[in-house]
């Protein structure tokens, strides 16, 4: 199973700000950039952004949609990566006290990804994971250089 969580010094509302906002996906999303609204007002269900992935000097396209949104605590998205195949990436973001507790689980969900996942999948997924929500963090917990907080 490739759930991770982390504590993140913010409110839910402080995590939430991030999370809908799609043009920022490449501040936390581990592997994207250049994140820019395709459909829809983000993070309505339905909504998509689209994005380049980047490893080393390859790049391709990617997007992802918002399958379920419960604003400021629940974000499932269904992430297209092309010949890979999709994956479905739930976000929780629960208030712990002044601070949010943030859990992400993401499986594989069509195309190839799907019919080879398996614990060494979830081990990549873990160790991306790990990094994705360290970066939340840090988006979350330090102001912009103007600044001003994003919530």
């Amino acid at each position: 199973m490739a759930a991770r969580h982390r504590l993140v010094r913010g409110s839910a509302e402080d995590v939430w700000a991030v999370l809908a906002d799609g043009t920022r996906y490449g501040d936390w999303v581990v592997g994207t950039s250049e994140s820019r609204p395709e459909e829809g007002v983000w993070p309505e269900v339905g909504s998509a952004i689209t994005y380049t992935v980047r490893l080393g000097r390859w790049s391709a396209a990617g997007s992802t949609v918002v399958r379920r949104c419960e604003a400021p605590h629940v974000l499932e998205l269904e992430a297209d990566s092309g010949r890979l195949g999709t994956a479905r990436i739930a976000l929780e973001v629960r208030p712990w006290g002044e601070d949010a507790l943030v859990t992400i689980d993401e499986h594989p969900l069509r195309g190839p990804a799907g019919k080879l996942h398996n614990t060494v999948a979830d081990t990549l997924i873990q160790l991306r994971h790990r990094s994705m929500l360290a970066r939340l963090a840090d988006t979350v917990e330090k102001p912009p250089k103007n600044g001003h907080r994003t919530a």
